[in-house]
């Protein structure tokens, strides 16, 4: 099943507190056509007794896609851990690539998200040359690799994230554009059109003005379903379309109070906020 602009996602981080069954029968009971999945998310539904073949079968018979596979942090050399990471994120530096292709074979995902946390300043041709090989290697499991910026690291923007991918010059490559991140980054929407047809994903959040003083603590905890902040995500998916961005759209709502209702309510919600901001901006 391939997914397109004109489908939904629902993001691991929406639903976290949901096991795997229960998030696959939200997400398609609120309309979604796909889910994204953090590599704990298989492994707690094999810890609960579910085999691979349960696994594709639940996807399959949910008729969902899985978007991506979300987060690789350990693909670049020197930074298998990271001390400057989050205690939510530490545990994702766990997996390597390895781990990624055969999750990705086994519920057919279509992309890899690539995420780079280090305390170190690394030179941005290895950063590159990096990614580049990270792009070869899932080229293999017929994978597209997308690189998240965040904008208390290195790659803080979509500019940064851009100038990188196109350096490693990789035709699988390109950037995950999360409306969180590139709203605090404070990157002008005008460059979300020259880059669209490089970004592979699309993650929807929103937030208010006013930034905390803690990033991390904020996009983990206080992230506000679409439209609900001040972020202008009708400008964003409309430069995107006119760039010719053909990803899917997830919805990525990092958020403690929503973490407290039922997946079924929370997956409702998240897909009635995406529709209502791309019936804005598509018409």
């Amino acid at each position: 099943m391939s997914l397109g602009p004109s489908d939904l996602v629902l993001c691991a981080g929406t639903v976290p507190q949901a096991g795997f069954v229960e998030r696959c029968a939200a997400a398609a009971e609120a309309g979604f056509s796909g889910v994204s999945l953090f590599l704990d998310d298989l492994a707690r539904a094999r810890a609960d007794g579910l085999s691979d073949a349960d696994l594709k079968a639940v996807l399959r018979d949910h008729g969902l896609a899985v978007a991506e596979l979300d987060p690789l942090m350990r693909w670049l050399p020197g930074t298998e851990l990271d001390g400057a990471a989050s205690a939510e994120g530490q545990g994702f530096f766990g997996y390597g690539e390895a781990d990624f292709h055969a999750a990705a074979e086994l519920v057919e995902a279509r992309s890899i998200n690539a995420v780079l946390y280090c305390e170190e300043e690394l030179p941005r041709d290895a950063i590159a040359e990096a990614f580049a090989g990270v792009c070869d290697r899932a080229r293999e499991h017929d994978l597209l690799v997308h690189l998240e910026f965040l904008p208390w690291t290195q790659v803080r923007d979509l500019p940064t994230a851009l100038a990188i991918v196109e350096a490693a010059g990789r035709a699988n490559g390109g950037v995950l554009l999360d409306a969180w991140h590139h709203f605090r980054s404070g990157a002008a929407n005008a460059a979300l059109e020259p880059a669209a047809e490089r970004v592979l994903a699309i993650q929807l959040d929103d937030a208010p003005a006013q930034a905390e003083a803690d990033p991390v603590a904020e996009t983990m905890q206080r992230r506000l379903l679409p439209g609900a902040g001040d972020a202008d995500l009708v400008e964003m998916l409309r430069r995107l379309d006119a760039g010719g961005c053909r990803a899917p759209v997830g919805v990525e709502v990092f958020s403690s109070e929503l973490q407290q209702l039922p997946a079924q309510e929370v997956a409702r919600r998240a897909a009635d906020a995406t529709r209502a901001v791309l019936a804005q901006a598509r018409g």
